[in-house]
């Protein structure tokens, strides 16, 4: 089998990639936080054992589990992967020229595990060495960053996300993140494990402006048999999607692409935060949000290098026909209105399907995971107290690699 193909959400998951955050979220605190995309602090330790007890969980059921930082440290093995990245990630236009090539010696000269973990952690004027001067650092306080921290890489989904026999190396939306797609795209241009690899990169891997053309891996669902589910979220626009739907279908990966509106708001910033996929019938879905009169289109080739868009009368529909299925069944969020809500801002519905009918979740969705069990889904229970505060599941927090088709 292609070593770096994903053909489905539910079938077998044979590897994956995590970041286990430790410098980014030292880094958040109260005033910071918001900018960066949280909601709260998190406790370091904790998040990093939680995080822990999620990686083992998948080596238990024999998933591969690469780590980014241990890619990132890989990939500045590589002299001209090194160069590109502080280039980069440290611009001339950023901090100005000398400055900037003072800061790019210095990290430079660096162990690589360290490179990396400023890479993704950030960097701040305290941490140079005092013999760097420059106005830049006369007027910044030690505190102040240089490279500000990346806690968003935790959730690896969003950055980059693989699609049958491709990757789509994501544009974010926000200026919280763009820097994480830098990293991506160094790692699958340069680590051996990518360098010479035979797959298709659609998307997002040059250094342009994207504009409006913005794609997050959390809102697309590759739910098989050559069909893509995307939501257009707070992050994924119309026009991104119709970049990634025309490289798809261009390169005869897909043969339809189904978009489904989702409202611009936080708690659910993505598609798979209020919907993801169990069994081959079978969608977790929290219905305040996923509605039946939800907008919905399938995209299809027209057969002459463009696209054809069909509204289609219901999401489910669009689904069923993709599948070849007779009607999709749906568990919803657990508990009462309340508990529901709680329960979907904890993530509830934002499960990593192992295999049919396997998935991983947080403890803390007591009301959903007792559903999940009666429906017939098995769910192997993981900490999120701490990792749940970033607003994210093990689906954001994992980026498949490697998964069977269905």
């Amino acid at each position: 089998m292609e070593k770096h193909y994903v053909g489905s959400e539910i079938g077998q998951l044979r590897s994956v990639l995590l970041h286990r955050p430790n410098l980014s979220l030292k880094r958040l605190t109260p005033s910071n936080c918001q900018e960066l995309l949280f909601d709260d602090v998190l406790s370091v330790e904790r998040a990093g054992q939680e995080h822990d007890a999620f990686a083992n969980t998948l080596r238990q059921q024999g998933i591969e589990v690469l780590l980014l930082t241990d890619l990132l440290t890989q990939t500045v093995d590589i002299q001209e992967a090194k160069d590109w990245l502080l280039n980069t990630q440290v611009s001339d236009y950023r901090l100005g020229p000398v400055f900037a090539n003072d800061v790019r010696g210095w990290l430079g000269e660096l162990p690589h595990r360290e490179l990396a973990r400023h890479l993704s952690g950030g960097l701040t004027y305290g941490e140079i060495p005092v013999c760097i001067k420059n106005m830049v650092v006369d007027t910044h306080a030690a505190n102040d960053f240089i490279m500000k921290p990346l806690p968003n890489h935790l959730f690896t989904r969003d950055t980059s996300c693989w699609i049958y026999n491709g990757v789509s190396i994501n544009p974010m939306a926000k200026q919280a993140r763009q820097r994480e797609t830098n990293n991506l795209r160094a790692i699958y241009r340069w680590h051996p494990a990518f360098a010479k690899g035979d797959f298709i990169k659609y998307f997002g891997d040059e250094n342009i402006n994207y504009d409006h053309s913005t794609l997050e891996g959390g809102d697309v669902l590759v739910i098989g048999r050559g069909a893509v589910l995307i939501g257009m979220s707070e992050r994924t626009t119309p026009q991104g999607i119709e970049f990634l739907a025309n490289a798809l279908f261009k390169n005869k990966q897909a043969e339809r692409v189904i978009a489904l509106e989702l409202p611009k708001h936080r708690s659910c910033m993505h598609l798979d935060t209020v919907m993801t996929h169990l069994d081959v019938d079978t969608f977790s879905v929290y219905p305040e949000v996923v509605r039946k009169d939800a907008q919905c289109w399938t995209l299809t080739p027209d057969g002459h290098g463009g696209i054809t868009r069909s509204e289609e009368r219901d999401f489910l529909h669009a689904i069923e026909k993709a599948l070849g299925i007779s009607q999709v069944r749906l568990i919803t969020t657990g508990g009462d209105a309340f508990e529901a809500e709680r329960e979907q801002w904890n993530d509830a519905n934002n499960v990593l399907t192992l295999r049919p009918g396997v998935v991983v979740g947080y403890e803390r969705n007591i009301w959903t995971n007792e559903k999940y069990d009666k429906a017939g889904i098995t769910v192997l229970p993981i900490p999120g107290d701490e990792l749940g505060r970033g607003r994210g599941g093990a689906r954001c927090m994992s980026c498949p690699l490697e998964r069977d088709g269905i």
